[in-house]
C-alpha cells in the first residue's frame, strides 16, 4: 500500500513539478525552496525505488 502511494506521488512529481536538472541547477548555488523542492523529489523517489 506505501509503495503505491509513493509511486503515485513520484508520477504527479514528474508532471508537475519543475525539472531541476533540466534547468542546469548548481546545489552550491541553489536557494532555500529550490533545495527544499530537491529533498522532497528525492524523499519520494528513494521511497518509491526501495519498498
Amino acid at each position: 500500500m506505501k509503495l503505491i502511494i509513493f509511486k503515485i506521488i513520484a508520477n504527479l512529481n514528474k508532471y508537475l513539478l519543475p525539472s531541476l536538472s533540466k534547468k542546469r541547477l548548481d546545489l552550491s548555488k541553489a536557494n532555500k525552496f529550490q533545495l527544499a523542492l530537491f529533498g522532497w523529489k528525492l524523499f519520494i523517489t528513494k521511497n518509491a525505488i526501495n519498498q
